[in-house]
């Protein structure tokens, strides 16, 4: 990926150490807060970003809810999309990643540091298992993110179907949904190009408990879905 090395090249001076720093953190994560973990990867991210020529246009920062205990649903593009969010959200929170990530470098050691639970989407056993763990996270005051696609929908802006099952975490543990709308997140690393390029990232507002509680969850896909891709339509 050309990017990748431009972000490395123009942070040459800098990558021993944040590279030291961050296998160091990722193999010791309990030493560490999640707030100075969380400050830590958007210190590496903003370096990052400015090295690769990535903008990151952040809206509806206000959307956030202000108590944790909240799960974000963006729309899923490429292999950049939680670095974008890690930029525009000032609030920590980790991931469900499939396990496929855990091969990749500087990914592996982000999501270490993140604690994210990572998800064999073949093995039906322990994906329910991981819903369980992410609903007590929650539950805990965490906030966790979800591609409620369950994969890149490698369409650009359009987005993939979302999975109702994506949601179970977030209506088990009765908290507010955010859906997150990404806007050419794929270009910086899914595209063979360093031309500089800027990322939306829209936060929307959240869907509270008492207003999905009646809703199954494959209508609160549907639901999100047709949100995001509204906001995403209404952008590009």
């Amino acid at each position: 990926m050309k990017r990748i090395l431009m972000m490395v090249l123009r942070n040459l001076y800098m990558v021993p150490y944040g590279w030291i720093r961050l296998c160091y953190r990722a193999a010791h994560v309990d030493k560490y807060t999640e707030e100075d973990m969380y400050e830590f990867l958007r210190w590496i991210d903003l370096r990052a970003n400015k090295g690769g020529n990535v903008h990151i246009d952040v809206h509806g920062q206000e959307n956030i809810p202000e108590k944790d205990g909240f799960m974000f649903f963006p729309n899923h593009q490429g292999l950049y999309d939680v670095l974008a969010i890690i930029e525009a959200s000032p609030r920590p929170f980790s991931v469900v990643a499939k396990k496929e990530i855990a091969k990749v470098p500087f990914l592996k050691q982000i999501f270490a540091c993140m604690k994210a639970f990572m998800l064999d989407r073949e093995d039906v056993r322990q994906a329910m298992q991981v819903i369980v763990n992410v609903t007590k996270e929650v539950k805990k005051g965490r906030n966790y993110l979800i591609f409620a696609e369950g994969t890149r929908s490698r369409n650009g802006n359009h987005v993939g179907s979302f999975k109702g099952g994506s949601f179970k975490s977030a209506t088990k543990a009765q908290c507010p949904i955010v859906p997150v709308a990404l806007i050419d997140s794929f270009k910086p690393f899914d595209t063979n190009t360093i031309k500089p390029v800027t990322v939306q990232v829209h936060f929307l507002k959240p869907l509270f408990y008492e207003d999905y509680k009646d809703m199954k969850t494959t209508e609160i896909a549907a639901l999100v879905e047709e949100r995001v891709q509204s906001v995403i339509d209404a952008n590009i």
